[in-house]
């Protein structure tokens, strides 16, 4: 999976599924967080453990279904960066070919409000990403998440 820095394996389960026998749509969610977790992890800094992001906001696309015995593999990388958040994208395949894509949106909370987002954590993404952050599409001054 070329370009995504972090890449989990998902087992998929039979309380995953739905009736029609294919991935309930609401799980893709599930293993978009697994991986943010995986990425998250991969970072290495305390404020993991102090919860200092929210998801703001979650899109799903969804290609072609995944079945029960399907292995899975999930990428996450980082897209854009803003002044307090940032975007991930996800790409989830089932037997090596895309089976959904989708996009989330995390925002920095200090005190309960948005935040700008530290230095530190800039330059973590930035050698999670493997190129620096002025690669990675910033926000424009809009002030805002």
């Amino acid at each position: 999976m070329e370009g995504f820095p972090v890449k989990v394996s998902v087992q998929v389960r039979f309380r995953d599924l739905d009736a029609l026998g294919h991935v309930n749509n609401a799980v893709y969610l599930t293993y978009f967080e697994v991986a943010r977790a995986a990425y998250f992890r991969r970072l290495e800094e305390d404020w993991v453990a102090r919860g200092h992001f929210i998801l703001a906001r979650a899109e799903v696309d969804f290609l072609r279904p995944i079945h029960l015995e399907d292995p899975v593999e999930v990428g996450v990388r980082v897209v854009r960066i803003g002044r307090s958040s940032f975007d991930m994208e996800y790409r989830v395949e089932a037997r090596g070919e895309e089976a959904a894509r989708g996009r989330t949106v995390q925002v920095w909370l200090e005190g309960g409000r948005p935040a700008p987002l530290p230095q530190a954590i800039r330059a973590r993404i930035a050698e999670v990403e493997g190129r620096p952050l002025s690669e990675v599409p910033l926000e424009g001054g809009s002030g805002g998440p």
